[in-house]
């Protein structure tokens, strides 16, 4: 329990939530460049490019996984390749709200080497906005295409089909065979651009 003095004092509700780091915060809105805010749910991802004011935060462009059902998206909402895809549509928009740079704001998740967050970032960077970054840590072609998905669902399903089943529920109950998922992730892909793009 934390000592309580006369110089003690109540921590921000968002702190105590740990919901929001504030020293990472001011840095961010230090820096004068929007921020790209990424946020990873188990069902869906999420990113907004957000410019800090005084009256407030003032969000320039979203994307959301929901949104690509309507484009068409078949397989899960918090993949890599759909992370990827939510990325594009939001870096697309973040171009057209006339935003060439930003920076990366990932709150208090903890960052993985070629995770959902970075796919979001290597998305936002396809779509022509600069994000200040390390190439090692954007996840390979292979993964933004859900290959991997797709290669372990043809051994699944070779192997022991009540797995494959149980594995791929949420597929199949959609119509959509998972190894078909590096095709419909082009197919996507080709209709973010080819609506949003340039």
């Amino acid at each position: 329990m934390p000592k309580i003095g006369p110089r003690w004092r109540v921590q921000f509700r968002r702190k105590r939530e740990r919901k929001t780091d504030y020293r990472q915060r001011l840095k961010l809105m230090r820096s004068g460049k929007p921020r790209l805010v990424v946020r990873v749910s188990l069902k869906h991802v999420s990113a907004q490019v957000i410019r800090g004011a005084q009256s407030g935060d003032l969000v320039i462009a979203s994307a959301h996984s929901k949104e690509l059902e309507k484009l068409g998206w078949k397989a899960y909402t918090s993949s890599i390749p759909a992370a990827y895809l939510v990325g594009l549509l939001c870096g697309f928009r973040a171009h057209k709200g006339n935003v060439d740079e930003c920076v990366l704001d990932i709150g208090m998740q903890i960052p993985t080497q070629g995770g959902k967050i970075f796919a979001v970032l290597k998305g936002v960077l396809d779509a022509g906005v600069r994000v200040p970054h390390g190439e090692g840590a954007l996840p390979v072609e292979e993964r933004i295409r859900g290959e991997h998905i797709a290669q372990y669902a043809a051994k699944l399903k070779s192997g022991s089909e009540s797995q494959y089943k149980a594995r791929f529920s949420g597929y199949l109950q959609k119509g959509f065979s998972p190894e078909q998922l590096p095709a419909h992730f082009n197919q996507i892909k080709q209709a973010i651009i080819k609506q949003y793009g340039a």
